[in-house]
């Protein structure tokens, strides 16, 4: 019998371990079907079994070697798949397909007679700063409307900071050393704006509640070199964390070093829910205000995911000190924003609650991605100990961590699938995951059956990065 022998010392040398996937299992049956063939010639008693014996290698052949198979079979397929970034998907910009037809001819004032076409409103139409004042919990005249670009807005409020001396400043920020903290992970063109101006950035770890206030509160006491904090406080990109009310206090009530320290409080999300209403925010505002720091906060946002990606409407709100700051170079910059932009989408919702009704119909489109996700994840990795994600709520994307030292091997094995995906590292300052692990899903963008095959590439990477470190 020296061909069972030699087919049980086989069996008897390989690893352990589960690799059932559908992916590996037709891997094996086409590279292990002479083996099975001559395990029931041996033991032919079995062969009346065959999902049996094809559990059976599955099980005893060696890890790296299934995985590596499947993996071949993935880029044999010569795939283009993208999750990147954040991007509305076709069918969610067809749901403000009628904007493009808005206002139409003759229909260029808006309630207050205002000329649209025209000159002037640096601050915005009123009706468009009442519907960003409900999206951010703020008064009407705290709201400055902008272009279709809020990340735009962060930059020239930064930039401003570091020109002029901003309310409580004796100088403006760029007479001197100026750090950031960056609560991490978190969104990397926020990290892009501080580097491009030299803001040293220290990143701030995370936990369900928001930043951890611990930190962040002992760093902004002692150096008053920090002037500021970026957040994400609803849906947060990428843990789809919303911040506690008693985290929102504590920022707005720490005693801070730095005189001028600001928060930068990009509300990318306030009404980006997968299911049901929006999540509970404390507003910002009356949180510094009841706190005695009533120039602490500004607040982003924007329609880029609610409306056109391209031809959306940004805003900011902030304490009047602040906006009156802000106006004296913003007057100097502009003669006025794209008003008739903004009488587009003040007809295209009505007020508040069109917006609402509107974010409805993207969680009917977004909510079924992000059950794909979780789906493929929790059959392909659940138990196994390789990767952790989230499950938000709302916003626009899954935070995964692999095991230590494997998010930059993962990405890079996904890419050359043909799976291309956030660079590992990007939800950190400058690119560098200390503890090489988070990596950024973005389900927006593809279709749902592109979308399983994208998640199934990433989870056998992340599988075959493993085996290759145990190897």
């Amino acid at each position: 019998m020296p061909e069972a022998a030699m087919i049980f010392k086989t069996l008897a040398t390989l690893l352990f371990i589960d690799v059932s996937t559908s992916r590996v299992t037709r891997a094996i049956k086409a590279q292990y079907s002479l083996l099975l063939d001559r395990v029931g010639g041996i033991f032919g008693h079995i062969t009346r079994f065959q999902g049996d014996v094809y559990l059976l290698l599955e099980i005893v052949m060696s890890d790296l070697r299934a995985l590596e198979l499947a993996y071949e079979s993935f880029c044999a397929e010569n795939l283009s798949l993208d999750m990147t970034r954040g991007k509305p998907s076709s069918s969610q910009l067809d749901l403000s397909d009628e904007m493009l037809n808005l206002p139409g001819k003759g229909k260029f004032k808006d309630a207050d007679g205002v000329d649209c076409r025209n000159y002037g409103g640096v601050e915005g139409l009123s009706a468009m700063r009442g519907i960003f004042a409900e999206v951010m919990d703020v008064a009407a005249a705290d709201v400055l409307v902008g272009g279709n670009s809020s990340l735009q807005l962060m930059y020239d409020t930064i930039c401003r900071h570091l020109l002029f001396a901003s309310p409580g400043a004796s100088s403006p920020w760029g007479v001197g050393k100026v750090k950031f903290l960056c609560p991490v992970p978190g969104y990397d063109r926020h990290f892009s704006i501080c580097e491009i101006f030299g803001i040293e950035m220290i990143p701030v770890p995370m936990n369900g509640e928001g930043p951890q206030m611990e930190v962040v509160e002992r760093l902004v006491a002692e150096d008053a070199a920090i002037k500021g904090i970026w957040c994400v406080p609803k849906y947060s990109n990428p843990s789809g964390v919303t911040y506690t009310d008693d985290v929102v206090r504590a920022l707005a009530i720490m005693k801070c070093a730095a005189p001028d320290f600001r928060i930068f409080w990009d509300n990318a999300y306030a009404v980006h829910m997968l299911d049901g209403a929006p999540a509970s925010l404390l507003s910002i505002k009356s949180a510094c205000e009841a706190a005695g720091n009533s120039e602490r906060w500004i607040q982003f946002s924007s329609t880029s995911k609610i409306t056109l990606a391209g031809g959306g409407v940004s805003a900011l709100a902030a304490s009047q000190a602040n906006l009156k700051f802000l106006l004296k170079s913003i007057n100097m910059q502009t003669i006025g924003p794209d008003k008739v932009n903004q009488l587009r989408h003040i007809q295209f919702f009505g007020d508040y609650s069109g917006v609402l009704a509107h974010m409805k119909k993207h969680a009917e489109i977004l909510k079924p991605k992000f059950q794909i996700v979780d789906c493929v994840l929790n059959r392909e990795l659940a138990g196994s100990e390789l990767a952790c994600w989230s499950k938000p709520e709302g916003g626009y994307f899954i935070s995964l961590d692999t095991k230590p030292g494997m998010a930059r091997a993962v990405v890079k094995l996904a890419s050359d699938a043909g799976v291309k995906l956030t660079p590992a590292g990007a939800t950190f300052p400058y690119g560098k995951d200390p503890q090489d692990s988070n990596i950024r899903i973005a389900p927006s963008m593809p279709v749902a059956k592109d979308l399983e095959k994208a998640t199934e590439v990433l989870a056998c990477c992340i599988k075959l990065a493993a085996a290759r470190v145990r190897e």
